[in-house]
């Protein structure tokens, strides 16, 4: 009888497992969470993201603003008071906003400074979907709603009976014009703040239609009311107006924005709006979404993996952001954040190089070609308006991080297919950037004429992050060199980026085993701690930045003394305690602290530098070992919660990570054509691509106990390789994986299966 009983347990165990599975996706837009990682500040970030209501890449976004006017942190979950509807463009809260401008309605008295007009609200009583946001503003009794297109939006407020209703308009500091029209029912003007600097004549205009005749039209400007204009062009300008309602009434909204004109912010309007009703907005911005996340589609997951890896996905296809606008005629024309001029062609902004080359544009050349074509026109415009390529977009030129990372951005692009564009002009940018120091820090190679000559950059010649430079600018020197191979570039030119890809070993301490920054006379940086952050490398430290030799782990390992040395190596990242050295920023600095509470040792998966390195135990003969780090950093550092995110999420790249790590392989080394195979994370994944083939990634015996990898087939045929090739999966087909709970310590181990290296062709 007991045994009949536990028999019985043991089954309906399974079988509540197997139920709690999702078994199909049919609406993945619905999985989403814009709220993972808005549980931020600058001190701890879960994401640094915000609730970013848009479309795929779309020009603007619009998100509830709790922070105050300025302030990158413009949406926290633990926030209790909502300041405006911000129309918004940012990319993190370090790089800010630019051209924004907010609405908020209001009752009972006239009030429109930022923090008289805040209202409560509560999460309980907020719907947030990428398409759809609402939420209850208590103070005001008011609900608010917003559906968007790529260059417009829809607003329905919903008022209480009120002879006191007030639309507020905020047009924000820094240079900014309202005009009030009541006759057309319409407010106007631009906004022309920008956080990173000047650009030349840089405005966001935009145009406000609403359905209801206004009772009153005031302007404002900075704390003062305006009663008798309806022009406001000041520092900081802004508009109110009003209406009489009954008890719930509805007033529409209809916005759209232009970085060209109000004329074409009108165009805008009328374009994608047209006649559509609210509702009718949402359901085609609830089906664009569908389109975009559908490409790929899960089963046999549970919710929560489904609903973070959805999430993930979201985030992966929102930056850069479409600058470009159809004019009158339905030419694309865009504004040059370089020469302040309209000129035709395709525009981006809102990335950073430094962050997303390693799995972000990857992750578009596989699954989203076509929107990286148009990125890469938008890169040949940059350079021909601009004269370099920007490292850090937002928009324009950017003097943040270091790198010369856009030749990992175009290089992996043209390897992996991508046509129709202007490439001999971008490896021409490629070439200037790659031996010249530009108008500023970031662009161009800071310190070029020391890379050139020497082969490093020194830490004694005033250059910070000396040695994170060199390791970039080695790894991009390659990118280079196989791009140079596939225009057919000369063989000198070639032979020279070749070269100069090898200068990574000018900083290997074979003493210690680390990377280490070194003098213009050669010697080593001293005293050195390999736990020091800054200094001689960005955001991390020599634990973190050794791996950055992304074309010739090889090459690494063998300066390591070979196989079992590289993998003590390997394996030291998670046994050393969380250490640091914060002596170099006077701080601990967000990064320092995450890395710090997420008890994996050193392993630092909230910054970018070593999200790689979890996947080169494929290069040493132990992939078992990739394969459990990878799962375990999958559960463990990411949820579809608001503190979901282990650090900052920055433009899709650690959302990336998540999405190529949950296909079951990773771009270790863009710029090459191959994936370092991990550990898939459903039963069944299937990417549509764009050019109609299927690719099905399948392991059925999947759980939370079997994500080690027993055997692998492609179409059917062994695969006893620790890669998969782009080309090949372009096709399509079927990639099977047997999994186990148990590391399979044969398979992956010899060298014929392991990825590509420089050092071993």
């Amino acid at each position: 009888m007991i045994r009949k009983i536990t028999l019985a347990l043991g089954l309906l165990a399974a079988t509540t497992t197997q139920a709690q599975l999702v078994q199909k996706v049919t609406d993945p837009v619905e999985w989403v969470n814009p709220l993972m990682g808005t549980d931020s500040k600058p001190s701890l970030s879960n994401g640094n993201t915000y609730p970013a209501i848009g479309l795929p890449w779309g020009m603007n976004f619009w998100t509830p603003q709790t922070g105050t006017m300025g302030n990158g942190w413009q949406y926290q979950y633990t926030a209790d008071r909502i300041r405006g509807f911000k129309q918004t463009h940012q990319p993190s809260p370090w790089m800010n906003d630019y051209g924004q401008f907010s609405i908020m309605p209001v009752t009972g008295r006239l009030r429109f400074r930022q923090d008289d007009r805040a209202s409560w609200f509560s999460h309980k009583a907020e719907v947030a979907k990428p398409y759809y946001y609402s939420v209850y503003l208590a103070d005001a009794d008011v609900s608010t709603e917003i559906a968007p297109t790529e260059r417009a939006a829809q607003f329905r407020f919903t008022f209480p009976k009120t002879d006191s209703a007030f639309i507020v308009v905020d047009a924000f500091d820094r240079g900014s014009q309202v005009r009030i029209d009541p006759a057309a029912r319409t407010i106007s003007g631009y906004s022309s703040r920008y956080s990173r600097g000047t650009l030349p004549n840089f405005r966001n205009y935009f145009v406000i239609q609403f359905d209801k005749p206004f009772t009153l039209a005031y302007g404002w400007h900075d704390s003062t009311l305006v009663r008798d204009s309806l022009l406001i062009t000041a520092h900081h300008a802004g508009g109110i107006v009003g209406f009489r309602t009954h008890k719930g009434e509805v007033v529409t909204a209809r916005v759209a924005s232009s970085f060209i004109s109000e004329e074409q912010a009108r165009i805008n309007l009328q374009r994608e709006l047209g006649k559509d009703d609210f509702e009718t907005t949402k359901a085609k911005g609830k089906r664009t979404w569908n389109d975009v996340l559908g490409r790929l589609s899960v089963e046999g997951g549970s919710p929560e993996q489904v609903r973070t890896f959805y999430s993930c996905l979201y985030r992966a296809v929102q930056f850069p952001q479409r600058l470009y606008e159809y004019d009158a005629a339905g030419r694309i024309v865009h504004y040059s954040p370089y020469n302040g001029k309209v000129l035709p062609g395709r525009m981006f902004g809102g990335t950073g190089f430094w962050d997303t080359f390693r799995a972000l544009y990857p992750f578009l050349n596989l699954v989203y070609p076509s929107i990286n074509k148009e990125m890469q026109e938008g890169l040949a415009n940059d350079y021909a308006e601009g004269g370099w390529l920007p490292e850090w977009s937002s928009p324009g030129y950017a003097n943040i991080m270091i790198g010369n990372n856009s030749a990992s951005v175009v290089a992996d692009a043209y390897i992996k297919g991508l046509r129709g564009y202007n490439i001999d002009s971008l490896y021409a940018a490629l070439l200037k950037g790659a031996n010249n120091e530009g108008p500023m820090d970031a662009v161009g190679r800071r310190g070029a004429p020391y890379y050139t000559s020497i082969g490093y950059v020194p830490t004694d010649a005033g250059i910070n992050e000396s040695a994170a430079r060199t390791l970039e600018y080695a790894y991009d020197d390659w990118c280079i060199a196989q791009l140079a191979k596939a225009l057919k570039r000369p063989q000198s030119e070639i032979d020279l980026y070749t070269q100069r890809s090898t200068n990574w070993r000018h900083l290997f301490d074979s003493t210690i085993k680390l990377m280490r920054g070194k003098k213009k006379d050669g010697t080593f940086q001293s005293p050195f701690n390999p736990f020091k952050w800054g200094d001689a490398f960005t955001e991390g430290n020599s634990w973190h930045y050794t791996w950055s030799v992304f074309h010739d782990i090889e090459g690494l390992k063998r300066a390591m003394g070979g196989n079992d040395a590289f993998v003590a190596m390997l394996d030291s990242v998670f046994t050393l305690p969380p250490v640091y050295d914060e002596s170099y920023y006077g701080s601990v600095i967000h990064e320092i602290r995450e890395m710090q509470i997420m008890n994996m040792g050193q392993y630092a998966h909230g910054n970018q530098p070593i999200q790689h390195m979890l996947y080169l135990y494929d290069w040493a003969g132990q992939p078992w070992k990739t394969q459990y780090w990878v799962r375990q950093a999958m559960d463990r550092l990411y949820k579809p919660t608001p503190d979901g995110y282990c650090g900052d999420e920055d433009n899709g790249q650690t959302s990336a990570w998540y999405l190529f790590s949950a296909m079951g392989f990773y771009p270790v080394c863009p710029g090459s054509t191959q994936y370092a195979i991990g550990t898939p994370l459903f039963k069944k994944m299937t990417v549509t691509l764009e050019n109609g083939k299927r690719l099905e990634i399948s392991s059925p015996a999947n759980s939370s106990a079997n994500y080690y990898v027993e055997s692998v087939r492609r179409n059917g045929k062994v695969h006893p390789l620790n890669w998969l090739e782009h080309g090949d999966l372009r096709r399509g087909g079927t990639i099977d994986f047997q999994m186990s709970a148990q590391p399979n310590k044969v398979r992956g181990t010899q060298p014929s299966a392991w990825p590509y290296s420089a050092s071993r062709k």
